[in-house]
């Protein structure tokens, strides 16, 4: 008898340590999975538990003659799917929907730690794929297909389930998952850059880090002219929740002299959607320390930053980086 199956055997019989075995080993994955359905930590967080709670409800009608994994992944795209039906989609500026802009009810799209990619325990290779998986670009597509698109492409194209199986597992037929598929990859793919981030990164090497520490010296001593010199000719800002953007270095200049420079500034290196980020802290003199605010996540190309978004973020724990510092 394999592990697998005893700890089945025991879960089916009511032992919840040997579930908490069997499901461990899938958790993180899952949440990354409902992280791109949702694309917010805090729903996959929600959606997760909720998933595991039905998987051990369901345990012992769970015949085991097929793997755990694809069953798992039922419940929990079947979880986001019912979710997805009476919630927004999430957004950045750039995107931001005529019917949200006229409302003025956003749900915005969150950033994801790598911090919860579980990258030290993967291989080099697999590390890029992990951290592609979780870029903006490619999460912010994914917010503009149906439910059941963004369903069909992850389960097809990012977890390399075969039509059949998608088919079974979201209750429809091959016909249907291929049509979806296709359609899917058409919206995802003009959204999405030819080059990852990841290429990015690699041909930059340690220069990405170099830049990174650049851009937190010049913002923490207000020199917004430094700032400028590392920005592409169309670079674009965007900084959720507030809904305008900027695009252009003057544009982006004059944004940041309007307001954010001036403030008190500590900023310390941190990955974010397997991107290059900031981690902001903005002086609090009731408290008599730098208080974290948010985190900047880089876009870059050629060796200059080509997109800044800056999220507003109020617990950056998940990042790796302290709540707060003297």
């Amino acid at each position: 008898m394999t592990e697998t199956a005893r700890l089945l055997g025991a879960a089916r019989d009511g032992d919840e340590r040997a579930f908490e075995r069997l499901v461990e080993p899938h958790r993180r994955e899952l949440h990354q999975h409902c992280y791109r359905m949702l694309g917010s930590v805090h729903d996959a967080d929600d959606a997760v538990q909720e998933a595991l709670l039905r998987a051990w409800k369901a345990i012992g009608r769970f015949d085991g003659r097929q793997p755990v994994r694809p069953w798992l992944y039922r419940i929990a795209t079947n979880r986001c799917l019912t979710a997805l039906r009476t919630r927004r989609r999430r957004e950045l500026p750039t995107d931001l929907s005529p019917e949200a802009a006229a409302t003025g009810e956003v749900a915005w799209l969150e950033p994801y730690p790598d911090a919860r990619l579980g990258l030290d325990a993967l291989g080099p290779e697999a590390r890029v794929v992990a951290r592609e998986r979780v870029e903006l670009a490619f999460v912010a597509a994914l917010q503009r297909l149906s439910p059941l698109q963004r369903a069909v492409l992850l389960l097809r194209e990012v977890l390399q389930f075969p039509a059949r199986e998608v088919a079974d597992l979201l209750d429809t037929s091959v016909p249907a998952v291929n049509s979806a598929l296709q359609r899917a990859r058409a919206v995802a793919g003009a959204r999405t850059p030819a080059r990852s981030q990841q290429r990015e990164l690699a041909d930059l090497g340690p220069a990405a880090r170099a830049l990174a520490e650049r851009y937190a010296a010049a913002w923490e001593a207000a020199d917004v002219d430094a700032i400028v010199a590392m920005l592409a000719e169309d670079v674009r800002l965007e900084m959720p929740p507030a809904p305008r953007w900027y695009e252009g270095p003057a544009a982006v200049r004059a944004a940041f002299l309007a307001g954010p420079i001036g403030y008190r500034w500590r900023m310390v290196p941190t990955f974010a959607n397997g991107q290059l980020a900031l981690a902001g802290y903005r002086w609090d003199e009731a408290r008599g320390e730098y208080v974290g605010e948010g985190v900047d996540v880089f876009t870059l190309r050629g060796g200059r930053i080509a997109a800044i978004t800056a999220f507003l973020v109020e617990d950056l724990a998940g990042f790796g980086v302290p709540a707060a510092m003297s």
